[in-house]
């Protein structure tokens, strides 16, 4: 059984419920195409991540945008 994990920051109200119903979609197809698999049996979970909940450089990803913008 395929088991994929998508990590994707959550920002803006952007990945939509449209968007990730399309990415979970899309996936399917392609593990299906590629990997020749059963799309009934891939799961797809997709995590979303808040920019306060990862960091770079000692500061949180909000923090670096604010200094860029």
């Amino acid at each position: 059984m395929p088991f994929v994990n998508i990590k994707i920051t959550k920002e803006n109200e952007i990945p939509t419920k449209e968007q990730k119903e399309a990415l979970i979609q899309g996936v399917t197809e392609l593990i299906a195409k590629i990997l020749n698999k059963n799309k009934a049996s891939t799961v797809v979970i997709i995590d979303e991540i808040n920019t306060d909940n990862y960091g770079l450089g000692g500061e949180s990803i909000t923090q670096v945008r604010k200094k860029r913008s």
